[in-house]
């Protein structure tokens, strides 16, 4: 796979399904009952919003992947009536953090409830938000969902970062799946999903992934651990140093290489080939990596190349 065409394309082949199967996305009856199924109502639609305003933001208008991202935030934001579910959600479960987590995703995009606003920022000032005790990582997400919705400063280095596995620079023959998924949503956290630039990763981690970010991706690929290998692209595309180009090309042309006609990826495995495509849930949330790693990487390729040639002047170096 050569250039970054390549990775471009299972960008727009991967956002292409997830347009297709936007229906899939939407919010059932259940989705203020006490007894709904979060994960397959809340979580999809926030993830998918995630995505799209990561996108959105690093794609011009006239962009085919901008197009996407935004129609489809359009359709996510809709899927809330505007915002009044988050103020609904408030009301049933004001200590629930996933509302506020979703929410931040699309006010990350400008779409806002000034209402819901309001009154997650009075429970989010109560000793009992405050001290509701979370892993690491979670805390991390809470608080960059804070500082998205208004009410909070963003930190430079949060100091709850400092008990992650990634932030104790372990042993690197101790990554495991578990610790990849931790180390990438701490990246995700800290650079705002990819919006704000490789910077804002502290240099000791930054080195750290470095050297042991492109063995660990080797090995995923080996495995065929799809979801997790997109995540540590996303990750790679937001550190100061991008891994050699080889290893980019190498790992986007295995993916480009498992991905369905259709344009889902599967999370593990060689891929689904069914007469009635792929499942929904099992490749939905590859998918979506699938595009915010490919759009990120493109952008960090594209702009380095603008700045290798004479005169140019990269943004992200």
């Amino acid at each position: 796979m050569r250039g970054t065409q390549g990775t471009r394309q299972v960008a727009e082949n991967a956002l292409a399904w997830v347009s297709a199967h936007r229906a899939q996305f939407a919010l059932g009856e259940d989705a203020l009952a006490a007894d709904g199924q979060v994960n397959r109502s809340w979580k999809p639609l926030g993830e998918l919003a995630q995505v799209c305003a990561t996108v959105s933001r690093h794609t011009a208008p006239p962009d085919p992947l901008h197009a996407y991202a935004t129609d489809l935030m359009t359709f996510a934001w809709q899927e809330t009536g505007r915002g009044e579910l988050f103020m609904r959600l408030q009301r049933l479960e004001p200590f629930a953090t996933y509302p506020l987590e979703v929410y931040a995703a699309m006010a990350a995009a400008g779409l806002r409830h000034p209402g819901y606003e309001a009154a997650s920022a009075m429970v989010a000032r109560t000793r009992s938000w405050q001290l509701t005790e979370q892993e690491p990582t979670r805390r991390l997400g809470v608080l960059n969902a804070e500082a998205r919705s208004g009410f909070r400063e963003p930190e430079a280095i949060p100091p709850a970062l400092e008990r992650t596995w990634l932030a104790g620079l372990p042993e690197p023959w101790t990554f495991e799946q578990s610790s990849g998924y931790s180390l990438t949503h701490v990246v995700f956290h800290l650079t705002d999903w990819g919006r704000a630039g490789p910077g804002n990763v502290p240099p000791d981690l930054a080195d750290y992934l470095a050297d042991w970010l492109p063995p660990w991706l080797d090995t995923c690929l080996d495995a065929g651990m799809w979801d997790l290998c997109c995540e540590l692209l996303a990750v790679a595309a937001s550190l100061p140093l991008l891994p050699e180009r080889a290893v980019l090309q190498d790992a986007w042309a295995r993916i480009a290489a498992v991905q369905h006609p259709s344009g889902a990826l599967p999370e593990q495995g060689t891929g689904a080939h069914h007469d009635s495509g792929p499942d929904f849930y099992s490749h939905y949330h590859p998918t979506l990596m699938a595009a915010f790693a490919a759009t990120l990487t493109t952008g960090r390729l594209d702009d380095q190349a603008r700045a290798a040639r004479p005169g140019g002047q990269g943004v992200l170096g």
